[in-house]
């Protein structure tokens, strides 16, 4: 890995404030159409640039690829650069949303060497004061890196009986009660249904890396390794992905095109609640699951 491999993937307002050389990213983006951006102009965190998902962190949608592909290397490279963020730079990124947005960003950067980590709690557990406006720092060199293969997942593997399969969409439009978005309802046959939100506290803040470990657990992670984490488009997805390596159970991988890919296909979709599944073993021996 890099010189970063000490970083962990969330850290609280405390330690950002003990941290004033880390760059402050505002990751906002809404589902319902509303725009992070005039959000972040609003109010936002002192120093903080804006990322924004659609144009920097994902590339074009299409149905092959799903809503939000990961960009082409060069065209994410070109966006944080010209936030002002270099290769060296520690990016602290939040969002309103409990992490689940900027996991996104944060997933991205780690996965390619860079030093990046989650605000838990976001906007809302910072309590100096804010800032309104745009924030624009002198943009500079940031090296494009490939995606590692090591680090995705694909249609195949997402229908792969010896990985654990978890779905960190809300469970309604995981059961296929409901679907805002995509092509049909439902999940990925096996998929086990994590909802990234559900590791949230009602203060916004995550839970306790027990709790959430033991959540993984029940639905049969108990070495990340090997898990494939998707969701509607390959965003909260993400959050997964953080959380299992905050936990300590390893890094799984992701399913860029997530549910928004597979949905679009003729391949079987499975609706309602999947079997418990014992879990995988872990880095201290087997877990048992639910």
């Amino acid at each position: 890995m890099s010189e970063w491999g000490w970083l962990p993937p969330v850290v609280d307002a405390a330690w950002v404030e003990d941290h004033p050389d880390a760059i402050l990213v505002d990751t906002r983006w809404y589902l319902d159409g509303r725009s992070g951006r005039d959000a972040y102009r609003r109010s936002h965190l002192p120093g903080a640039v804006f990322v924004d998902l659609e144009q920097w962190l994902a590339g074009p949608a299409s149905g092959a690829r799903g809503r939000h592909p990961l960009p082409d290397p060069a065209v994410f490279a070109r966006g944080i650069g010209s936030r002002g963020i270099g290769d060296d730079d520690l990016v602290v990124a939040y969002d309103d949303a409990g992490g689940v947005i900027a996991a996104r960003l944060v997933w991205m950067l780690r996965v390619t060497g860079h030093g990046a980590t989650i605000l838990d709690g976001g906007v809302a557990a910072w309590e100096g004061p804010q800032e309104s406006g745009d924030v624009a720092r002198a943009p500079v060199a940031f090296e494009a890196r490939a995606w590692p293969t090591s680090a995705l997942a694909d249609i195949d593997d997402a229908l792969d009986d010896n990985v654990v399969v978890v779905d960190a969409r809300d469970a309604a439009r995981y059961r296929g009660e409901i679907e805002p978005i995509d092509p049909r309802a439902g999940h990925i046959p096996g998929a086990r249904s994590l909802p990234c939100r559900d590791h949230l506290r009602p203060d916004g803040r995550l839970s306790s890396p027990d709790e959430i470990r033991r959540r993984f657990v029940e639905v049969g992670v108990g070495d990340a390794t090997r898990m494939v984490s998707y969701c509607g488009s390959g965003v909260t997805a993400c959050h997964n992905l953080l959380l299992a390596e905050w936990v300590g159970l390893g890094r799984g991988r992701l399913f860029p095109g997530s549910w928004s890919q597979y949905s679009a296909t003729a391949l079987p979709v499975a609706r309602g609640d999947e079997p418990p599944r014992a879990a995988s073993g872990g880095p201290d021996g087997p877990s048992l699951g639910r």
